[in-house]
């Protein structure tokens, strides 16, 4: 058998096939709608944040699971041309994920999905080499149960767990009790704890799952943390939005890419945000993904949104 090679990160999760619609507003119920252009491009949660992080530098591997159709050789030739070490498997006479993300004037997308249940990937499928031979462990919760393994495996061998969900999928808890940075959508806290307050969710999630850091990606108002002391706030930044397609999984690669860097966690999150906020300014989740020089650059000369998150940012909790 092949020696494992060591990685920075390791993914385990979503692939997508995004067909991506401009259209001028969202159309009304019984109404109709003409667009011009679409365009067909390579996403996916973990997939995505993976390529950003193989395109700063990091040593990256991928594994999923592909139908059998002509999709699945763009996802292939993304990751060879990005250089990220996969571990693909093949679904037979199914299609690979489909998204259609319809994009308004103002850049902000609604997706609309379709998987084949066949695409599901299994724990049996999943080799431990390639988990543990890794500096860090990214899922999401499509395939939970295959998720779960993964993530076990990681915390029994040191290596950190970072997720993102935005859903609550079937036996889910199990997932969450081996994940150590949670990074999640922003209502996902207040529907799985039922705590109406965001910060308390945020609390109680953190509490409930022994995870070190509970976050929730806010769009425009960046991203509120909770480490178990105190809430951490960063602003998003302000730049010509495009789409916002794949904001949320750069903002993963970009949190992934500071903790490998041991960057304190406002760094890290400042980092996040900033390298979100410019892919959000091209097509696609992939397609405004910017070198660290650019992410450095706007950071230090964009202007940031004010949000009402700024005065909870440096107050400790008292549950």
């Amino acid at each position: 058998m092949m020696k494992t090679s060591k990685v920075d990160l390791v993914g385990v999760g979503l692939n997508a096939t995004d067909t991506v619609i401009p259209i001028p507003s969202f159309p009304s119920p019984g109404s109709k709608i003409e667009f011009r252009e679409k365009t067909i491009l390579p996403g996916g949660q973990v997939a995505t944040t993976v390529i950003a992080c193989q395109q700063w530098g990091l040593q990256t591997r991928y594994v999923g699971k592909l139908g059998d159709d002509s999709a699945a050789k763009l996802h292939r030739d993304a990751f060879a041309r990005a250089g990220v070490e996969t571990h693909l498997f093949t679904a037979t006479g199914c299609a690979s994920q489909q998204s259609i993300v319809l994009v308004d004037a103002q850049g902000e997308r609604t997706v609309l999905s379709r998987r084949d249940e066949g695409l599901a990937l299994r724990p049996a499928e999943l080799n431990r080499e390639w988990i543990v031979n890794a500096r860090a462990l990214h899922v999401d919760g499509y395939d939970t149960a295959a998720a779960t393994v993964a993530a076990r495996w990681a915390r029994s061998a040191g290596v950190p767990v970072i997720a993102d969900l935005d859903e609550i999928y079937p036996e889910v808890d199990q997932l969450l009790e081996n994940i150590d940075y949670l990074i999640v959508s922003r209502d996902f806290p207040t529907r799985l704890t039922g705590e109406p307050v965001l910060e308390t969710a945020l609390s109680v999630m953190r509490s409930r799952y022994g995870c070190r850091l509970a976050a929730a990606t806010l769009g425009h108002e960046g991203v509120l943390a909770f480490d178990g002391n105190e809430f951490h706030h960063a602003a998003a930044y302000c730049v010509p939005v495009a789409d916002t397609t794949g904001a949320g999984d750069i903002f993963h690669a970009g949190f992934i890419f500071g903790l490998l860097q041991d960057w304190p966690l406002s760094r890290q999150l400042d980092f996040a945000c900033a390298a979100a906020a410019l892919n959000c300014t091209a097509v696609g989740a992939r397609g405004g993904i910017g070198t660290i020089e650019e992410i450095a650059a706007l950071i230090e000369g964009s202007s940031r949104y004010a949000t009402s998150y700024v005065s909870h940012a440096t107050h400790p909790v008292a549950l």
